[in-house]
């Protein structure tokens, strides 16, 4: 999944810093699901507290790749989106340098509109996709009124996109996934073992992500998640964190103090490619990973 926040790019890091051996793996803020689809574990949990994405993804498992896909092409033409792989920039009006969002700035609103307003089903959700794929950055966003509301984007569905989602909804439709809608503080962990792992991706605290707007996540969510953490710790078991642990100057206090307790692995990665127009490019974020385990 095109996802913004995704560790796709870290997972050469991340998952030799797992445990060899998992029963259980929960990806608790699973978001694109990155990480979970390529662990290798008895089985594994989902969570995200995003409606819409759950039901995205229940949409794929149901549906499968083969149906998803025509889904996606039919929508695609009767909004008369554009198909630079097939018919190229020129035939838009469009260039490789600016986008293709002059282009699709009409029909791309129109779906928004349609997929907003309509009774939601999983032709609908499918809609969902299609719009991530063209919004801005692909990412997903949603206002007060629940409402779909990212501007367009310079992309659109290309075949390094088909490739990937085909493996994305093969690979959650394995009978070991399954998924769950839960506010991370009520996620029953009454079932794991020392053999499961909890891994926690969550909106960054010092960052201005679009999933970190509007104070959806604060001091108070940061307290929170850590205590969950120390709880899991107590009654031995296993999670790994991924978080921000300083960027543009700024550093997550409560995450430095907090992470002294357990072993952290600073991960090679800079943002500097999506941050274009940073003059400090030496100005590298710290990406953390923080475990309570040796293994």
């Amino acid at each position: 999944m095109n996802y913004t926040g995704g560790k796709f790019r870290l997972l050469g890091q991340i998952l030799p810093l797992f445990p060899k051996k998992i029963d259980t793996f929960v990806d608790l803020f699973c978001g694109g699901c990155n990480v979970g689809v390529n662990v290798v574990a008895d089985q594994v949990i989902f969570n995200d507290i995003n409606t819409h994405l759950l039901c995205l993804y229940d949409a794929f498992r149901n549906l499968g790749s083969k149906l998803v896909l025509s889904m996606i092409d039919e929508i695609i033409a009767d909004y008369n989106l554009s198909r630079s792989t097939d018919k190229g920039y020129d035939f838009y009006g469009c260039d490789s340098s600016n986008g293709l969002s002059k282009y699709n700035q009409k029909p791309y609103l129109e779906l928004r509109n349609d997929y907003n307003y309509k009774n939601k089903n999983y032709n609908n959700y499918i809609m969902l996709y299609v719009l991530i794929v063209y919004a801005f950055n692909n990412q997903i966003r949603f206002n007060s009124k629940n409402e779909f509301n990212l501007p367009v984007g310079k992309r659109d569905f290309n075949n390094k996109m088909k490739s990937k989602l085909i493996d994305f909804v093969d690979r959650i439709s394995e009978n070991n996934f399954s998924f769950t809608n839960l506010n991370f503080r009520i996620f029953d962990v009454s079932t794991l073992t020392n053999s499961s792992l909890v891994y926690c991706d969550p909106p960054y605290l010092i960052t201005c992500a679009t999933y970190n707007e509007n104070d959806g996540w604060n001091e108070q969510s940061e307290c929170d998640l850590q205590k969950f953490l120390d709880d899991l710790h107590t009654h031995g078991i296993k999670f790994s964190l991924s978080n921000v642990l300083s960027t543009k100057g700024r550093t997550n206090v409560l995450l430095a103090e907090w992470s002294k307790k357990y072993l952290v692995f600073h991960l090679n990665h800079s943002y500097a490619n999506s941050n274009y127009q940073i003059k400090n490019k030496n100005n590298v974020t710290d990406e953390i990973l923080v475990v309570n385990y040796q293994d």
